[in-house]
C-alpha cells in the first residue's frame, strides 16, 4: 500500500460506496423515479377527466337555452348563447347541428359538417353525450357532443363543444416539471446522505485504518491501530493488531532461536577444539610420562649415591623439581583429558575434605599458610565419586593456595538439596576484567608464565557438571576469592541405585 492509493481512495469512490450506490442508492431512485412516472399519470387522469367534465358541464349549462331558442326558431338567441361560453375563457368553439349533422349556428372554431360521421347517428341512438378528438383548420381539438331536445323530449339536434387538445398537456406540464425537479432533488440528497453517511460511520474508520496500516508496512512493526469506529472495523483493527502481535513474537522467537543456534555453533566449534586440543594433549602427556619418571627416578639415585657435592646435590634437586612440576602438569593434562566415567557410591562429605586436607598439607606448610576450617561431623552422606571429587577439591585448594598470602579456608554446609563446599583465600579476588566463563575456559590462566597450566578450574568445573552441580566464584566481602563448589544430595544417588 502506497500514498497514491490511499489518496484514490479518499478523492475517488471506494468500492463499498459503488455498492451501496448500486445497490442501495439506485434502486431506491429508480422506485422514486416509477412512483413519480406512476403518480403523473394518474394525475393525467384524473386532470383530462377533470377537463372534460368541465366542459361537458359548460355544454350542458347552454344546451337548455340553446335547445329552447332552437326549438323558437330564434337564431340570434343561438348565436348568443354559443357566445357566451366563451365567458369563461376554457372553450375554444361551440356549434350547434341538427339531427344530420348540418352546422346550423356556430362560434369560434368548430366542425363544419358532421353529416360524414358516425356521431349524429350514435347521439339519436343513445340520447347521451359523445367524445371526440379531431383536427380543424390545423388544430387538435377536443370536442364534446349533447343533444338538443325540443318541448316534447325529441331530439332536435346536437350542439359541439370544442377546446384544444394541448390544454390537456398544458395542464400538468407545470406539475410535471415541479415532480421531477423534487425527485432530482430527492436523488441528490439520497446521493449526498449515503456518500457523507457512509464516509462518516464507516469510511473516515477505514481510512485511519489503512494509514495504520501504511505505518507498519514503512517499518512501525510496534505500532498498534487504535480500535474505534464501527463494531467491524473495530473488529478488522483488532485482527490486525494480533497479527501484528504475532509476527512481533515469531520475530523475537526466531531472533532467539538464531541467538541459541549462534551460540551453540560457537560451542560446538570450542567443544571441537578442545577435544582436538584435548587429544594432543593426552597423547603428549602419555609421551612425557615415561621420560620424566625415568628422569626423576636417575636424579633420585644420584642424590642417593653420596658422590656429589653440595653444589651438584643442589642442581639435582633443582631438575627433581622442575620435573616435579612437569609432573604435575602432566596429571592434570590426563586428569582433564579422561573419559569422564564416574562411579558413584556412598561418601561422607567430612571424610572426604579431611582426606584432601591431609593430601595438601605438605604444600600448606611448604607455603607456610594457615588453614581454616568449618566442616560440621553431620553433614548428610552423599554419592558420587571419590577420586573425582578429591581431585576437584584439590584443585581448588591449591588455587587458593596459590593466590593466598597468609591464609585460606574450608567450609562446608547443607540443605535439604545441595551440599556446598566453600574454598576462600585472602588474596587480590578475582580480575574484574575477565567474567565466570573466561575464567573456567581449559588453558586459561592468570598466572605469570610457567606458574599455572589453566585447566585446574576447567577441570573443576568438569567434575561439577559429571556430578550434576555447578561451580561458582566470587569474591569474598573481606577480600580475596571464595569458590563455591555446589553438589546434588539427591540426583546422583538415585543413579546410583536404579
Amino acid at each position: 500500500m502506497n500514498t497514491s492509493s490511499t489518496s484514490r481512495y479518499r478523492l475517488g469512490i471506494s468500492s463499498l460506496q459503488r455498492t451501496l450506490l448500486l445497490f442501495v442508492v439506485l434502486p431506491l431512485v429508480l422506485f422514486t423515479a416509477l412512483g413519480i412516472r406512476f403518480g403523473l399519470g394518474q394525475a393525467s387522469q384524473f386532470q383530462e377527466k377533470r377537463l372534460k367534465n368541465d366542459l361537458e358541464l359548460i355544454g350542458r349549462a347552454i344546451s337548455i337555452p340553446v335547445g329552447t331558442a332552437l326549438d323558437k326558431g330564434d337564431m340570434h338567441a343561438v348565436e348568443l348563447a354559443l357566445g357566451s361560453v366563451f365567458v369563461l375563457g376554457e372553450v375554444y368553439g361551440a356549434s350547434v347541428f341538427d339531427v344530420a349533422g348540418n352546422r346550423i349556428a356556430s362560434a369560434g372554431i368548430t366542425e363544419t359538417d358532421l353529416s360524414g360521421t358516425t356521431i349524429p347517428d350514435r347521439i339519436r341512438t343513445t340520447g347521451e353525450g359523445q367524445e371526440a378528438f379531431s383536427r380543424v383548420a390545423g388544430r387538435s381539438l377536443f370536442s364534446h357532443f349533447l343533444p338538443l331536445f325540443d318541448a316534447a323530449g325529441q331530439i332536435q339536434g346536437l350542439i359541439q363543444i370544442t377546446r384544444r387538445a394541448s390544454d390537456f398537456g398544458h395542464a400538468l406540464q407545470q406539475l410535471t416539471i415541479i415532480a421531477w425537479l423534487v425527485w432530482g432533488s430527492f436523488s441528490l440528497v439520497i446521493l449526498a446522505g449515503v456518500l457523507l453517511g457512509h464516509y462518516g460511520g464507516v469510511g473516515r474508520h477505514v481510512d485511519k485504518l489503512l494509514e495504520h496500516m501504511q505505518r507498519v508496512a514503512g517499518g512501525e512493526l510496534s505500532h498498534r491501530a487504535a480500535l474505534d469506529g464501527p463494531s467491524e472495523v473495530a473488529n478488522l483493527a483488532r485482527g490486525l493488531n494480533r497479527m501484528l502481535d504475532s509476527i512481533e513474537q515469531a520475530h523475537r522467537d526466531l531472533d532467539e532461536h538464531r541467538a541459541a543456534e549462534t551460540q551453540l555453533v560457537a560451542r560446538l566449534k570450542d567443544n571441537e577444539k578442545m577435544v582436538a586440543i584435548g587429544s594432543m594433549a593426552r597423547g603428549i602427556a602419555h609421551e612425557l610420562g615415561a621420560p620424566l619418571s625415568v628422569i626423576d627416578g636417575r636424579a633420585r639415585r644420584l642424590e642417593r649415591s653420596g658422590s656429589l657435592d653440595p653444589q651438584q646435590l643442589r642442581n639435582v634437586e633443582g631438575i627433581r623439581s622442575q620435573v616435579g612440576r612437569l609432573t604435575r602438569t602432566v596429571r592434570q593434562l590426563l586428569d582433564y583429558c579422561r573419559p569422564a566415567a564416574t562411579q558413584p557410591r556412598e561418601l561422607t562429605p567430612a571424610l572426604l575434605i579431611e582426606g584432601v586436607i591431609e593430601a595438601i598439607r605438605p604444600e600448606l606448610e611448604a607455603a607456610e599458610r594457615q588453614l581454616q576450617t568449618r566442616i560440621p561431623a553431620e553433614l548428610p552422606a552423599f554419592c558420587g565419586d571419590a577420586g573425582r571429587l578429591e581431585l576437584a577439591l584439590l584443585n581448588l585448594v591449591r588455587n587458593a593456595l596459590q593466590a593466598s598470602t597468609s591464609q585460606i579456608g574450608i567450609a562446608a554446609e547443607a540443605d535439604a538439596a545441595w551440599l556446598t563446599i566453600r574454598v576462600t583465600d585472602d588474596g587480590p579476588g578475582l580480575p574484574p576484567e575477565h567474567d565466570l566463563p573466561t575464567l573456567l575456559e581449559p588453558f586459561f590462566t592468570t598466572k605469570s608464565p610457567g606458574e599455572g597450566t589453566g585447566l585446574g578450574l576447567a577441570i573443576v568445573q568438569a567434575v561439577a557438571e559429571e556430578h550434576g552441580g555447578r561451580l561458582e566464584l566470587v569474591n569474598s566481602a573481606g577480600g580475596g576469592c571464595e569458590a563455591r563448589l555446589q553438589l546434588p544430595l539427591t540426583g546422583i544417588a538415585e543413579e546410583a541405585t536404579a
